[in-house]
């Protein structure tokens, strides 16, 4: 019986998961990747002499690739070294002391005492329930299944009804629910940030993502040597199950024959023949015709309106004075709905922005000081921004706005960048369209705005048979874990397919 030969596009954290299961399975598998190292938005680039992470910083749901390395007959903690974060984040409001937001939820509680009072710290123990509930109720049905329907979720998640998914809330905004949570809008705040984590606003996603904070109480994990670490170890894991990968290779079109999937098209004119193509790439993509014309109606377009957040970074080599960073620090603008109208109903640079700051050479305890006083030290500092990069924005005026704006409101906040040109790497929107064409920039697929939201994202499966989907932009959504297993429910339905027809 002929191997079925499967073509996976795109190095990613989805496509890499494909690749592990496939090819563990015995398929022929072999992944292209138009970048020279594996990765995909997990990237990493060199600053000032330095590398690093420009992508993702954050590594949680680590029983995803627990359970991919182990099913894959190998061992995550083998093959990565991870120390866990006892602080998850560090936040201020530029007003007083840091507030530091604790993996055990214990600690947590006690520091919103300290923060807003005994009642808030109550609260917060109402608030950490309902998220566990809603992650309880999703994560079988939804989160490890095929993408479902809003009738099969009730049904997979044995909730009864609309009375029943509504305990999910999907029909409350995350912010009005957090006002029903929290008193002090600091704590409103801090907690809204978290439908970004999926490119969305607070005031338009739904309060299903309250569930962001429950993942995070079960663990942020930091990589020694830096999140692109995760990417190697998978492609290595791939590799020694017969994976062959194909580095800084473009895949131009896909081949239809006979109406369904026959290979691909490489820049250059190779022409590579498959029985499955893989695509782990923002479905927007697939849409634009960035694949061919034969699948662009495979999936349905993403209209720009709709898109995710997009970004604008600094990657830094500098000296930091002042506030006393950890490896995640959150810097609240004053003026939460200002930033969300100006990103997503203006499409502008926010006037007021929220400023992460990734100290990625510290841990969750103490600050990066030399013997003589502060040393040059690795930084991520990424703002909000609307996802038009395709229409070559931010042009440099606004840009010049935006990088004076957010180091001036670092200072305030009491933290002193010592930066130099030659030690600083910008990426904007328009970099981010480059990178992952059709997008605008956006970093996370669809925004989750409104009930349905989640449900307008395609599944692995397409409408075009032998073509199939990994990434964020697909279900169950963005995110590094999410993406791992959007990877793994690809390989779902590819076997089953191929179970499905003898093969």
């Amino acid at each position: 019986m002929k191997t079925q030969h499967v073509v996976v596009v795109g190095a990613g954290m989805g496509g890499l998961a494909a690749a592990i299961d496939l090819a563990s399975r015995g398929l022929r598998v072999t992944v292209l990747e138009r970048s020279p190292s594996p990765g995909g938005k997990m990237r990493e680039i060199a600053v000032g002499g330095a590398r690093l992470d420009a992508g993702p910083t954050v590594f949680t749901m680590r029983w995803v690739f627990e359970e991919l390395f182990a099913d894959a007959g190998a061992s995550l903690g083998e093959s990565l070294r991870l120390r866990a974060a006892e602080v998850l984040a560090r936040h201020t409001w530029g007003d007083g002391a840091p507030f530091d937001l604790f993996a055990d939820a214990a600690r947590s509680t006690e520091a919103v005492g300290e923060l807003a009072g005994a009642a808030e710290a109550k609260r917060f123990v109402a608030f950490c329930a309902r998220a566990r509930g809603i992650w309880q109720a999703l994560e079988g049905p939804f989160i490890r299944g095929q993408r479902p329907s809003p009738g099969e979720l009730v049904r997979r998640s044995g909730l009864s009804g609309l009375s029943g998914l509504a305990r999910i809330s999907p029909f409350t905004l995350l912010w009005k629910a957090l006002g029903e949570h929290f008193h002090d809008p600091r704590l409103r705040q801090l907690f809204g940030r978290y439908a970004t984590y999926c490119g969305s606003s607070p005031f338009l996603a739904p309060a299903t993502l309250m569930l962001v904070a429950h993942v995070e109480q079960q663990g942020v994990w930091m990589v020694d040597g830096g999140m692109h670490q995760i990417a190697r170890a998978m492609a290595d894991l791939a590799t020694a199950k017969g994976a062959t990968f194909r580095y800084s290779t473009t895949a131009e079109s896909v081949l239809v024959e006979n109406g369904k999937v026959g290979g691909l098209i490489l820049q250059g004119g190779e022409r590579l023949a498959a029985d499955i193509v893989l695509i782990n790439g923002d479905a927007a993509a697939l849409a634009a015709r960035c694949f061919g014309p034969q699948v662009a109606a495979a999936v349905p377009p993403v209209p720009p309106t709709a898109r995710s957040l997009s970004a604008v970074t600094w990657g830094l080599l500098a000296e930091a004075e002042g506030f006393p960073l950890l490896r995640h620090s959150v810097f609240f603008g004053n003026d939460y709905p200002g930033e969300f109208r100006d990103i997503f109903t203006h499409g502008r640079l926010p006037s007021s922005p929220t400023v992460y700051v990734c100290a990625q050479d510290r841990g969750d305890k103490a600050p990066t000081v030399g013997p003589s006083g502060p040393r040059p030290e690795r930084l991520l500092v990424l703002v909000n921004a609307p996802a038009r990069g395709d229409l070559s924005f931010p042009d440099a005026m606004e840009l010049d706005t935006c990088t004076a704006r957010t180091f001036a409101f670092l200072e305030r906040c009491g933290l002193t960048l010592r930066r130099t040109p030659e030690a600083t790497r910008v990426t904007t929107p328009a970099d981010f369209n480059s990178l992952f064409p059709a997008t605008g920039g956006a970093l996370y697929g669809r925004a989750s705005h409104g009930w349905s939201a989640t449900f307008d994202r395609p599944g692995a499966k397409t409408a075009m048979p032998g073509l199939y989907l990994a990434g964020g932009s697909v279900h169950p959504g963005p995110g590094v874990p999410m993406a791992a297993l959007s990877g793994r429910l690809a390989a779902q339905a590819v076997l089953a397919d191929l179970t499905s027809r003898g093969r």
